[in-house]
């Protein structure tokens, strides 16, 4: 290790992303990596970068490594999906599952203190709707739907 890295140590468990790297040794900037969590595996932990930076969709990669993500930080998770992958949604770990095509999320009068949007077919309206004040909104995606929504590039499966 360099002498300016001052977040890791030698022999701590890492993860992260370097071009061309597919190795158990590399060289890498400080930034590129980070402590791996400890409820991964090396297989799970190699697999979040590519998706994190892979996007397309909320049932691939973002999606299921939003839930993950959330509930290793030890937060309780509301999952939005559809019928199909309502059990996916469940094993991922989601405390709570709401199968978008028999209820509206924004209409349910929950409040979230995180609001993490990756379909972007509800209004900015609607989403604020949910948060719990102080809360936050995060969109994922963008474009102009059919509807003429401003985030709204895909529907509900």
């Amino acid at each position: 290790m360099g002498r300016d890295v001052t977040r890791l140590r030698p022999g701590d468990e890492v993860f992260g992303e370097a071009e061309g790297a597919f190795a158990e040794y590399v060289c890498a900037p400080a930034d590129a990596v980070g402590p791996m969590p400890a409820n991964l595996t090396f297989e799970q932990a190699a697999a979040v970068p590519l998706a994190g930076n892979l996007v397309n969709g909320a049932s691939g990669g973002v999606g299921t490594f939003a839930v993950q993500i959330a509930k290793a930080f030890g937060a309780e998770v509301t999952g939005v999906c559809g019928t199909r992958n309502a059990e996916l949604v469940r094993s991922l770990g989601a405390d709570h599952v709401v199968d978008c095509s028999r209820e509206d999320f924004t209409r349910a009068g929950r409040r979230y203190d995180l609001v993490f949007d990756m379909v972007g077919n509800r209004s900015l309206t609607d989403c604020r709707r949910v948060l719990a004040p102080g809360g936050t909104l995060v969109l994922s995606g963008g474009g102009v739907s059919e509807g003429g929504s401003l985030v709204g590039p895909m529907a509900c499966w």
